[in-house]
């Protein structure tokens, strides 16, 4: 049974109006100064009411003429064709979720279908409905309100998860990753040294995967657990810089031989180059200080810092890393961060991304990873 109420064009009001009063379209012409065919066609239903029209009416009949108008654009809204909500069902999916992004990247399939649309994101997410709650991971630990991550971040972490989910390897074993730290460290020397990454990971057992940073993300890595035992290290490379990704990889690193996130299923790290040395939770404190120091040891840096500052010359920053056998950019960023100062000898901060995806499960920049 339709519900919705009929319709009827302004012109049938003004008739009735007309019959109220006991007057002819011709004195209704006389008194507003119009034609009386311009009377007839309203009333027919042949011309629509404009805002001069509505004011006149308005005027003569003693009803206002908003009555007048807001009965034409009911009228005229009507005879549109509906959409059948089409058109709120998809303004609800650009609103929750980053469709555009997600269209961009070959993790959404572009369709006209709104239903096709809605069901590529419930089986992405994982969910029943549109507006259910999207948990990454199910925890035994609520997560406060102030630390859930947003759509932006949960659409990256859910992309990781699924290129992690897919690879097989050794079995976690957190004494083989403490004994593969030295090898790691082995590779600081040069960018194209970090090719070598993935395989040494995944010999521990330690899933290693990049997904390209959704802007307005700010995500810089993340670790999480596949089925509550596996670790998982996803890097987005947000800031392609030999300093950066080192200092980034050690630090999940950390908190996969921590076991941090275990209980919640996972530790999202955001900004990381912002944030250190601030105002941090005790599971990132740890883990910035494991990353510092297997960047560059803090004796080392300190006691270099205390013979040449306050002169920081180029060829005595070369020499130091040179001794330490490590990248120049890799020293240069742990003097920025020491002395917040992020224009020092920025030259040496090289690129590494195109040696990292050459070799680890990549998906982005381009690249569209089908899984």
């Amino acid at each position: 049974m339709n519900t919705v109420a009929e319709i009827f064009p302004p012109g049938e009001f003004l008739r009735d109006e007309l019959e109220a009063r006991g007057w002819s379209q011709t004195e209704l012409a006389e008194i507003i100064g119009r034609p009386v065919r311009l009377i007839n066609e309203l009333i027919a239903g042949k011309k629509a009411i404009t805002p001069e029209t509505a004011i006149q009416l308005g005027d003569s009949l003693g009803t206002g003429p908003e009555l007048w108008m807001n009965l034409e654009s009911q009228y005229q809204l009507s005879k549109v064709r509906s959409t059948d909500g089409l058109i709120a069902r998809r303004a609800k999916l650009y609103e929750r979720f980053p469709v555009r992004e997600m269209i961009k990247r070959g993790w959404i399939e572009a369709s006209k279908s709104i239903d096709v649309l809605e069901q590529q994101f419930l089986a992405f997410f994982g969910i029943d409905s549109l507006e259910a709650e999207i948990p990454f991971a199910h925890a035994a630990k609520k997560t406060a309100p102030q630390d859930l991550p947003t759509m932006l971040q949960l659409a990256w972490l859910y992309r990781a998860r699924r290129l992690a989910s897919e690879q097989v390897i050794a079995a976690y074993s957190a004494d083989a990753l403490r004994q593969a730290l030295p090898r790691l460290s082995a590779l600081l020397s040069a960018p194209e040294e970090t090719r070598h990454v993935a395989r040494v990971l995944a010999e521990c057992g330690v899933r290693f995967v990049v997904v390209e940073p959704i802007p307005g993300a700010k995500i810089d890595g993340a670790c999480f657990w596949l089925s509550g035992s596996q670790p998982v290290v996803a890097l987005s490379l947000r800031l392609d810089r030999i300093d950066n990704f080192w200092f980034v990889l050690r630090h999940e690193l950390e908190h996969v031989l921590q076991r941090h996130g275990q209980d919640r299923g996972y530790i999202l790290d955001q900004d990381l180059e912002t944030v250190v040395g601030g105002q941090v939770s005790e599971e990132e404190a740890v883990a910035n200080t494991a990353a510092a120091v297997f960047c560059v040891s803090a004796d080392e840096i300190t006691n270099f810092m205390l013979r040449v500052q306050p002169f920081f010359k180029e060829e005595r920053v070369l020499l130091f890393a040179q001794r330490l056998n490590v990248h120049p950019g890799i020293v240069v960023g742990q003097l920025q961060r020491r002395l917040g100062r992020y224009d020092l000898f920025r030259k040496h901060q090289v690129k590494v991304r195109q040696f990292i995806t050459s070799s680890a499960l990549t998906d982005g920049w381009g690249v569209v990873h089908t899984v």
